[in-house]
């Protein structure tokens, strides 16, 4: 085994064991505090009749479960666009995601009256898709193909036009502005199990064709040229890869709203500690991602009821201008 698998290996089960953690946390701490043999006393023997038994059943299970689903997705879903783009410093709604899901809340909030979040779940996820979407054909046009800067420029101009609709909507809507700002600011309450299982099959499905890819992206970080040269499909891997973004993005954007800085910051962490190497990127990512939502989850909780989605904003950002300064470079 050489020195990076080793830390490859070393890295993934501290994530591991920081995700086990992050998650005992998610079902003990909070505005009220619960003893962790009474949490473990939930989960094995649960009684209705105790209330510490119906607050871990039925609050902090759904809100730690859709945590760790949307954490582990969207620093997945960051791995895999990173690779893409040639840019560790590329967020996964590159593609328009987060912009296509909001238009899509909007619409199901002002035309339809759907104020719950389990409600507009599937608007979110399929705004989601079909911003993805069209970004990926406009940028796949020509000769040349899904080129990362193509992409990225698509994908920008996508967001900003997206962007305009939204603040069009909220600008004369007092109603969805109302109920539309809880669901940007990235959340998890007022979730449950019901909106886990509406997206937990995108997840899936996103993650198997996530690990399909991550060895290809290993040769689009040689370029093109030389991937094509030595007889891999850069075409494939490339729909493959942005394929399992849209899913993987845009259930964790349904289920929780748009949480950002984490599929940017953890597979940028990550690339510091294990190298270039995206099988192990994607991997280890995915139990950093989860833990990394499911405290900043506790952490709000612990504050009064602070959004996941604020606090992760506000651990990230530092973080990542850290990374920067460090590294002094922004692109591979």
């Amino acid at each position: 085994m050489t020195g990076r698998s080793r830390r490859g290996l070393a890295l993934l089960l501290a994530g591991v064991l920081l995700a086990l953690v992050a998650v005992l946390a998610g079902l003990a701490l909070g505005t009220r505090q619960i003893p962790l043999p009474t949490v473990i006393d939930a989960l094995l023997a649960y009684d209705p009749a105790i209330n510490d038994h119906v607050v871990v059943a039925t609050q902090r299970i759904p809100r730690t479960l859709i945590g760790v689903v949307a954490g582990a997705a969207l620093a997945i879903a960051g791995a895999l666009m990173q690779g893409v783009t040639r840019n560790p410093l590329v967020d996964p709604g590159l593609l328009g995601v987060n912009a296509g899901a909001s238009v899509a809340v909007l619409l199901a909030i002002t035309l339809l009256h759907i104020t719950h979040p389990a409600g507009y779940v599937w608007f979110a996820f399929v705004g989601a898709a079909a911003a993805a979407a069209l970004a990926w054909a406009i940028g796949s046009a020509g000769a040349d193909g899904a080129s990362p800067a193509k992409l990225a420029l698509t994908g920008a101009a996508v967001t900003a036009g997206l962007t305009s609709v939204v603040l069009f909507i909220l600008s004369t809507s007092a109603t969805a502005l109302g109920t539309f700002r809880f669901w940007s600011v990235g959340s998890l309450t007022g979730r449950g199990l019901d909106t886990l299982a509406l997206v937990l099959p995108a997840v899936a499905i996103g993650v198997a064709l996530a690990a399909l890819a991550s060895g290809g992206l290993n040769l689009l970080a040689l370029g093109d040229d030389t991937a094509r040269g030595l007889g891999h499909s850069v075409r494939t891997t490339r729909a493959l890869a942005l394929l399992a973004t849209v899913l993987l993005c845009g259930a964790a954007t349904a289920a929780a709203g748009p949480l950002v800085f984490v599929g940017l910051v953890v597979p940028h962490v990550v690339r510091a500690v294990v190298g270039s190497d995206y099988r192990w990127i994607v991997v280890v990512s995915a139990p950093l991602g989860a833990a990394l939502v499911v405290l900043a989850d506790v952490l709000g909780r612990l504050l009064s009821e602070v959004e996941a989605g604020l606090v992760v904003a506000f651990i990230g950002a530092p973080v990542l201008l850290a990374l920067v300064l460090r590294r002094r470079q922004v692109a591979v």
